[in-house]
């Protein structure tokens, strides 16, 4: 599923996080791809898409609230995401995950937000 937001190389890491997930396996990997609003303070840490339904992706994600959550978003639906001053999504493309999914979620939980650095 090719999209301007996330590049075919990050998008098969994404389905192949999937497909063990699938398969039963027990994973906790690093972020793949961070997501985020400029002009607001919605953020997304992906870590798999669903391998049958690619626009189903999972990860922690926080709406800018004070209640990030693990869950289940849609790629078309962050894609129609604007802030205040209507700017799109961008991915981050300087972020690298340093720590699994599980740590960043406890950061979070702890922090009301997700922080990254």
């Amino acid at each position: 599923m090719a999209d301007p937001l996330i590049t075919d190389e990050l998008f098969a890491q994404l389905i192949a996080n999937g497909v063990r997930s699938v398969a039963g396996e027990d994973i906790d990997p690093p972020p793949v791809v961070k997501l985020f609003t400029p002009d607001a303070g919605a953020t997304w840490l992906l870590t798999e898409a669903d391998p049958d339904d690619p626009d189903r992706l999972f990860g922690l994600c926080d709406l800018g609230l004070g209640e990030p959550e693990l869950g289940y978003v849609s790629l078309v639906e962050i894609s129609t995401v604007r802030g205040r001053l209507r700017l799109p999504v961008e991915r981050d493309l300087y972020f690298t995950a340093r720590r699994s999914l599980s740590w960043y979620a406890r950061r979070a939980r702890q922090s009301g937000r997700i922080v990254t650095d």
